[in-house]
Order: structure tokens, then sequence, then C-alpha cells
């Protein structure tokens, strides 16, 4: 709402300024003057409502601006105006001549005044992700939960699984591709070896549709830092996290630990599929597929949806079927979760 009156308030402004500017106009014509002359106040007043209107149409054309491109492009355009001002006093004695005003003067200051603005919004918005302490609110919003940016890796992409949880709006916080990071994925899909050069297309695949969503708030960070001289990739990760004050997202249980000991919050996906897994208690019965016997004498084996392994009691023999079974118990192993069962007699 507080928009909308904003952009009112625009336009009104607007037309002020046009009705100001036509009868400002309209005064200094005289009487019995040409047509077009008289026509020309009403055609201030219209070009600068249509200016206004298009301003307005820009505003809503690009509805997600980011605070640091602003403040970059504000900041470059304030500091190349005091640049441009300090630089013209310094060289006002020798562009123009004793007594006189050389008449190129206004010219030079103007090329001037564009060069600086252009190069000093040009550098910031370069290294825009090193000034973050320019804006204060950048930096106090950082003390609140779930904005932590998340540093991506080169398992979490080719995983798979991090699409899929984009397209439930689960995600807050902006996902960071590190440059080095896609550099190294698409070291994996040029790979001779065939099946590392599948899983590099397949995560340059997922890569692209989690930038083209949007419900994602995507970056790619191009930023060098000087910490990175010499570090392996995963030592890079971890000073980036640390450098943005983010979180590493990863499935890669050694990088986990490395994060772990450097003081760097990590979210595993491994360990958050294995949290969102159904739990099953004792007595609770559900239906499942028996694929295969058991290594018991009268077991068969069935998974979930979710990959998880259900050892059946009574299943050898109903191999290939859907059968309802019950929970007699969960056992939680390095390599994931097992469930007990036992076939449901329906007509008991």
């Amino acid at each position: 709402m507080a928009i909308v009156i904003l952009r009112i308030i625009f336009v009104v402004a607007a037309a002020g300024l046009g009705a100001s500017l036509a009868a400002s106009m309209s005064a200094k014509i005289v009487p019995g003057e040409e047509q077009s002359t008289t026509i020309t106040p009403y055609l201030v007043f219209s070009g600068v409502l249509l200016i206004a209107c298009g301003v307005i149409f820009l505003d809503l054309f690009i509805p997600r601006k980011r605070i640091e491109v602003i403040s970059a492009i504000y900041f470059g355009l304030l500091i190349g105006v005091i640049f441009t001002n300090l630089l013209m006093l310094a060289l006002g004695p020798f562009i123009n001549n004793p007594g006189s005003i050389n008449p190129y003067a206004s010219y030079i200051s103007l090329g001037v005044l564009i060069t600086l603005c252009y190069a000093c919004v040009s550098v910031l918005l370069q290294t825009k992700d090193d000034f973050r302490f320019v804006i204060p609110y950048v930096e106090f919003a950082r003390d609140f939960k779930g904005i932590k940016p998340l540093v991506l890796d080169t398992s979490s992409i080719i995983d798979g699984r991090l699409a899929e949880l984009s397209e439930t709006n689960i995600f807050d916080n902006r996902l960071v591709m590190p440059r080095f990071v896609l550099m190294e994925l698409q070291g994996i899909a040029d790979s001779s070896d065939k099946l590392k050069r599948v899983r590099g297309r397949r995560g340059l695949d997922i890569l692209n549709r989690i930038r083209t969503s949007k419900r994602v708030d995507f970056m790619m960070y191009d930023t060098e830092l000087p910490e990175f001289a010499g570090q392996p990739v995963d030592m890079k990760l971890v000073l980036l996290a640390k450098h943005l004050d983010g979180k590493l997202l990863t499935g890669d249980f050694n990088l986990n630990k490395v994060a772990k000991l450097h003081n760097v919050e990590v979210i595993d996906l491994n360990q958050v599929a294995a949290a969102l897994r159904p739990q099953y208690l004792p007595g609770e019965a559900f239906q499942i597929r028996v694929v295969k016997p058991g290594e018991g004498h009268d077991q068969g084996v069935g998974y979930l949806d979710d990959g998880t392994m259900v050892v059946i009691e009574g299943g050898r023999d109903k191999i290939n079927q859907t059968v309802l079974v019950a929970v007699t118990s969960t056992l939680q192993t390095q390599g994931g979760r097992m469930i007990f069962a036992k076939v449901e007699n329906i007509g008991a």
C-alpha cells in the first residue's frame, strides 16, 4: 500500500512540475504567434507525465531489486560527483584563461563527470560483495535467523536433491555458487571417465535448473579472495563460508568434518534426508512390495520410497507381491535405518 501511495505522489508531483513548466511557457507566448508555439506548453506537460509513467513502468518491470546493487549505484554516483567537483576545482586555473572563461569548460566538466561516475559505479558493482559494510542494514540483518547465505559445493549439486528441495520454497537463504566450484564441475563433465562425465553433465543441468528457478535467490560468486591462494577446493569453500558469514551446504562427509573443525556451520544433505524419512513405531502397519528374498529362512526384503530397507518376516513366499506388514522394530546403522516387520494376517 505504501508503494502505491508513493507512486501516486510521484505522478502528482510530476504533473505539478509539468503544469508549472507549461504555465511558464504560456506566459512567454505573444498573442498572434503561430499555432505550433501555442501547443508547445501542452506538449511539455504531456512529456513530463509520460516520463513519470515511464519511470513507474520501469520500477514495475524490475520487481526484484538487490540492495547491494542499488547501494553500489547510489554510492558510485555520489563519489563520482564529489570527485568531479574536486577535480574541476583543481583544474579550473588551467582550463580557463586569465580574465576569460573557456567555452568548452562545461563540456569538459560533463565529460569528467560521466567518466568518473561510470568508473566508480563499475568498481563498486564488481566488488559489491566486499563492500557489505557500506549499508548498516545488511550487517544488522545477519543477526536474524535464516538469512545466512548457503555456499554450495560440487557434491550438493551432483546429488540432485537440492533442485527438488528448491522447488518446495524451503530456502529463504541465498544460494551462493563459487566460480571455482563451477570450474571443478566443468572439469568433471569433461572427464575421460564415462561415469564421471555423466555425473558432471547431470550436475551442470541441475545447476542451470536452480539458476533459472524463480523460487530461489541464486548468486554466482566470482571474487577470488587473497586467502584462496594455493588452497584446495574444499578449503576454499570453508574460507568463503567464513568470509560471507554463511553456511556450507554439502553431501561430502570429509568436507563436513573439515568445516566443523573451522567452526563453520554445515547443512548435510544426507542428514536432512535421514531426518525427513517417515518414522514408524512398532505395531504400525503399511503396505510394501516384496522385491527379493532375505538372509533369513522365511524373510523377504522390500524398500520404502526413500530407500529404507524393510526386512519382512514371512515374506519369502510373497516376492513381487504387495503385502500389508506391521512394524516389529527399527535399527539405526551407519548406512541408514532398517525396519523389521512381519506380514499381517488379514483374515485373522
